[in-house]
């Protein structure tokens, strides 16, 4: 995984350069990367891209219809250099590389926070002025539920993990009895 990222940063960074003239910019090509990215994981869109009877112009054909949306020049320009270069599906890592990019100039980060109950928008608050206060950051919530972690929260914030759900003591639990 980490080679793919590798291979997906000077993508992101050649078009994180180009967007950040202005916020509406970075907000613009963080969505259009995202609707590429959901477009490029379909498993049915890998396996027509890799068919080695369609030339690259069909590629680009392809891609752009499914895309479902009349891009501009410079999304063009991108969806036939990863074409040509045989990178198209390295869409995903691209967008994730260029959000990381956003944070770090913004000063943000992610914090993908799984809870087992729906939280309120007063508990949400109160987490959220928690978890800023331990990782120093002023951080974005994205909230999943999870219904097996029984109860509790598990927080990633980049290569960081809070789990305090009782799945995980449990589990804690478990390996302290059989040790």
């Amino acid at each position: 995984m980490a080679e793919l990222s590798t291979i997906a940063r000077p993508y992101a960074e050649a078009l994180f350069a180009t967007a950040s003239g202005t916020d509406k910019g970075l907000d613009a090509w963080e969505a259009l990367l995202g609707k590429l990215s959901r477009v490029a994981e379909n498993s049915e869109v890998r396996e027509a891209l890799g068919d080695p009877r369609l030339s690259n112009e069909q590629r680009v054909t392809l891609f752009t219809e499914l895309a479902q949306d009349s891009l501009s020049e410079q999304a063009d320009n991108l969806i036939r250099l990863l074409i040509e270069n045989k990178r198209i599906l390295l869409l995903p890592q691209i967008a994730q590389q260029f959000s990381l990019l956003r944070h770090r100039q913004e000063g943000t980060a992610l914090a993908e926070i799984t809870s087992a109950f729906p939280l309120s928008d007063e508990q949400l608050d109160a987490l959220m002025a928690g978890l800023e206060k331990r990782f120093g950051l002023k951080l974005k919530p994205v909230v999943t539920v999870d219904e097996n972690l029984i109860g509790g929260v598990r927080v990633t914030v980049g290569d960081q993990v809070l789990d305090t759900s009782v799945q995980a003591r449990l589990a804690s639990m478990r390996d302290t009895l059989v040790a």
